[in-house]
């Protein structure tokens, strides 16, 4: 590491220590669910429901990718995709359960239990949400191209999408909108970062419909909760103004393509919780739920409202 005068840093006199300890009280906004160390810290099973697909998560882009991706199943004829959704409260540590755990060893959301693998047998453990998308894209044989060129094309952006989003969320957003401080160079380096991803998208949606070509797949159910929602003005307060969404004209249009489907809009609003109470679904077990279980008609305790 090269070194640096200590009274040029920030804080102004840090010095690099020569192994690194945990502060707990270093996280920011996150400094509950952060740790360097895995593994569970309290014994709690995961409830199960009445589908074979179990889908443990919280309505973040990661989140509502898997979601996005049941609901498009499912309006496109695929019964077997029906699921229950679990609502698991990353702020409350429920991804440290050792339910979760055993679903997830990295305890991060989504996960998903299939507990009708195809072949039969145990049910099945599915975690990191490009593989989530994979493994249900396989299982119907939907929104996953068989042609060479397109799935290739597909699966191209969808590891694009999995490598790029962490500059996103846990870079740009954490020092944006997150960080106990704002920090000029963090800022402007993530920004920069961020903005040169908005123009890959914009240059390559110029000459195409979706990210794979004509044919919209799991490759823009991946990355629209991402860049989609920034392009909407709705990630990290008012950084779309910031980053100046507007003017990537040709990710503007894929992304009101995409926000008007209507099963994009109801995967956004399971395991959500904030907005609109309109638009929050906590938990998902039935079609019917989307009519008569968001939280604008739930009563405090939980209840219908009559």
């Amino acid at each position: 590491m090269t070194e640096k005068s200590p009274v040029d840093n920030f804080p102004a006199g840090y010095e690099v220590p020569k192994v690194w300890t945990w502060d707990k009280g270093n996280g920011g906004a996150f400094a509950s669910i952060n740790r360097p160390i895995a593994g569970p810290t309290q014994d709690k099973a995961l409830p199960v429901g009445k589908h074979p697909l179990q889908l443990y998560s919280l309505g973040t882009p990661n989140g509502v990718k898997v979601t996005i991706m049941l609901e498009e199943l499912l309006a496109a004829g695929h019964t077997g995709a029906e699921y229950d959704a679990w609502l698991i409260k990353i702020g409350d540590g429920d991804q440290f359960g050792s339910g979760f755990v055993e679903v997830n060893p990295n305890s991060k959301i989504p996960a998903l239990m299939d507990h009708a693998p195809q072949g039969g047998g145990a049910p099945l453990r599915v975690f990191e949400s490009a593989s989530i998308l994979l493994y249900l894209a396989e299982k119907f044989g939907a929104f996953l191209p068989a042609d060479l060129r397109a799935r290739t094309e597909t699966f191209n952006w969808l590891f694009w999408q999995m490598g790029s989003a962490p500059f996103l969320g846990g870079g740009f957003g954490h020092f944006y909108a997150y960080a106990p401080m704002h920090i000029k160079y963090a800022i402007d380096r993530y920004a920069m970062e961020v903005k040169r991803q908005l123009d890959v998208l914009d240059r390559h949606l110029a000459d195409n419909k979706f990210l794979a070509g004509s044919e919209y797949t799991i490759a823009d159910m991946a990355t629209w909760p991402w860049y989609g929602n920034l392009a909407l003005g709705q990630a990290y307060g008012d950084a779309g103004t910031f980053l100046d969404v507007q003017s990537y004209r040709h990710v503007q249009r894929w992304t009101a393509e995409i926000a008007a489907r209507p099963a994009v809009k109801r995967g956004r609003m399971v395991n959500r919780l904030s907005g609109d109470p309109a638009e929050q679904l906590h938990e998902r077990h039935d079609a019917s739920d989307f009519d008569t279980k968001t939280q604008d008609k739930i009563a405090p305790n939980g209840a219908a409202k009559a």
